[in-house]
């Protein structure tokens, strides 16, 4: 993909995915363009010959909504908006979930719903298309009244105010205006609240942490699969016949990518194997099974938000209605993304439970997967930092949602803390990326000591190419830059999964 027109039509993961992935050029569709000069043209003739107060756009804002705002000075309003809102601290985001909210704003704006000016979404492509990325704080965002404080961050640069990374390196926006010949924009009635009101910053976080869900899920069942040769585990919890008395997809499909992923497999088969299987190997399906149908379920809801109009007040040009209404609480983001760490935390609890098990001396393997345990640690420590990671995302697992806080005097007086829910379910997914990584690590070592290559096609390919990066283990080493290889290998390997 190398173009992509905004608002031509409805964003998925997919479409996200091929335009981040390829470093597309984004334009505004002629659509789009229509939309959003419609929408201004409509709002500029609405304050020619309307005198009634019209929340932030004659009035402040939040719990100063009763105080009206004179002609002259609506402009400046916006820009005192902007300013005003930029409150974020923490750390900075990383430039790939910048990026995310910069395409997601423009998608919004698109609808021709927010007021806002065409060359103002233009300048916010000129900035994603351009790689120069205005710097934004992790921390600042209630969830409600959008996400205020990072999106200021987000436009500042729009004035010429605030930092953005360029070239590697952060350096005031003015320069980079100037660099590129870019006149700051002078922000018109309505302007500063369509940017700052929105949920961008929850839903690009949402939009990340998805895309690397999906690919950790099928990524889980790889090395559970590994791990199940390697301990020497029955094949019958994966039978289809299991699965259609209890028809969850996600469940459905696990135990079908198992039986695939072990096709042709002479391990799994082999006589001699115990009559059960501890849960972490037993349970798989209906446990990566629940996992998958939670991604799901949260990808529906996210699809919908990405898709929406999501600041305030919203106009309709051809209705003659300017609402204020809340479609900036971010509560369905908050749960989904509450339930989606909640899941994830599962993924990798069950994955370090697998990993025990392979160090645990059972079923034939030697005690802590080394050959001589005891002047050899070999595979202890990495199950305590498995442990370690599996602890703290349970704990990162509370829900946000469940809390709230007072702020503007009270008028914003319920709030949804999604901003919270999405850096920590970040945090969660990146853990569950650590905690795959090692159980690979492991998994492959275990399975040496069996005859590795009786496993299935597939998975002797998979192995074959993490053993490009990652050797077998015969004496004690340093371990954890293998632990680091191994979590690039899962970052780069491109994976065709069987059917």
């Amino acid at each position: 993909m190398n173009s992509f027109a905004i608002g031509s039509e409805p964003l998925n993961l997919n479409i996200i995915e091929q335009i981040m992935g390829s470093n597309a050029t984004l334009t505004i569709s002629v659509e789009a363009a229509g939309r959003i000069s419609h929408c201004r043209q409509y709002l500029d003739n609405k304050l020619e010959n309307h005198s009634d107060p019209i929340y932030g756009i004659t009035t402040g804002f939040g719990s100063l909504c009763n105080i009206s705002i004179s002609e002259n000075d609506l402009s400046k309003l916006q820009e005192n908006l902007v300013m005003s809102h930029a409150c974020g601290t923490g750390e900075a985001i990383q430039d790939e979930i910048v990026r995310l909210m910069l395409l997601l704003k423009v998608h919004a704006l698109s609808s021709g719903n927010s007021g806002v000016q065409v060359k103002t979404v233009q300048r916010l492509l000129d900035f994603y298309n351009h790689n120069t990325l205005p710097v934004v704080y992790e921390q600042g965002s209630l969830g409600a009244s959008g996400d205020l404080a990072p999106l200021a961050h987000l436009c500042l640069p729009l004035l010429g105010m605030g930092e953005m990374r360029h070239n590697g390196r952060i350096v005031s926006s003015r320069k980079v205006l100037k660099e590129f010949g870019w006149e700051p924009i002078t922000l018109q009635s309505k302007e500063g609240l369509a940017l700052l009101n929105g949920t961008q910053f929850m839903s690009a976080h949402a939009v990340y942490i998805l895309l690397k869900a999906r690919k950790l899920s099928q990524f889980a069942d790889i090395t559970g699969a590994i791990s199940l040769e390697a301990y020497n585990g029955r094949p019958d919890p994966f039978m289809e016949q299991l699965h259609t008395i209890r028809p969850h997809q996600g469940q459905i499909e696990t135990a079908r990518n198992f039986r695939n992923l072990l096709n042709g497999s002479r391990l799994i088969l082999q006589e001699g194997k115990k009559v059960q299987d501890p849960y972490s190997f037993r349970c798989i399906p209906q446990v990566h099974g629940a996992v998958k149908d939670t991604i799901a379920y949260s990808e529906s809801v996210i699809l919908t938000e990405i898709n929406s109009v999501t600041d305030n007040p919203t106009i309709f040009p051809d209705e003659d209605l300017v609402l204020s209404g809340g479609n900036f609480h971010g509560e369905p983001l908050a749960f989904a993304l509450d339930f989606l760490a909640i899941a994830l935390a599962e993924l990798g609890n069950i994955s370090e439970r697998r990993v025990y098990r392979l160090i645990a001396g059972q079923r034939g393997l030697p005690e802590f997967l080394v050959a001589k345990p005891g002047l050899n640690s070999g595979f202890m420590i990495p199950q305590y930092t498995a442990a370690s990671i599996v602890s703290q995302n349970k704990q990162l697992a509370t829900p946000c949602s469940v809390d709230s806080i007072t702020s503007s005097n009270e008028q914003e007086d319920h709030v949804s803390m999604g901003a919270n829910a999405a850096t920590k379910t970040l945090k969660v997914v990146n853990n569950l990326e650590k905690l795959i990584a090692i159980e690979l690590f492991a998994g492959t070592q275990a399975l040496e000591f069996r005859d590795a290559a009786a496993t299935s096609p597939f998975l002797n390919a998979f192995i074959s190419e993490y053993r490009r990066l990652v050797p077998f283990i015969k004496d004690d080493t340093v371990m954890y830059t293998e632990i680091s290889k191994s979590i690039e290998f899962l970052r780069q390997v491109e994976i065709d999964f069987p059917e």
